[in-house]
């Protein structure tokens, strides 16, 4: 006899979501632009998010496009997070292209 948590039951499961799909790359490339902190003030200041904004419209897809934008305007933080993501830049772009629709 299997004795299962009830907290593991598929109605007790969060939404499964794969890295490829562009708000969870864009979350994941939020995460990297918020680590460093010269790179978050920039991303505010360019973008004209606020803290507040990020932190109530967390899953808007044009919070997520506009942090993805801010990315594609700088070519070497473009570089950087998608090499720290593992992905190719492109994805990152088409991800942002996804996410503008």
């Amino acid at each position: 006899m299997t004795i299962r948590d009830p907290d593991q039951s598929p109605e007790h499961q969060p939404p499964k979501h794969h890295a490829g799909e562009p708000d969870v790359l864009a979350l994941e490339a939020l995460g990297w632009v918020l680590a460093d902190e010269q790179r978050a003030e920039r991303l505010l200041s360019l973008t004209g998010l606020t803290p507040e904004v990020l932190r109530e419209q967390l899953t808007d897809r044009g919070v997520l496009a506009a942090v993805l934008e801010f990315l594609a305007n700088h070519e070497p933080d473009l570089l950087l997070a998608a090499d720290a993501l593992g992905v190719p830049p492109e994805k990152l772009i088409e991800a942002r292209e996804r996410l503008a629709r």
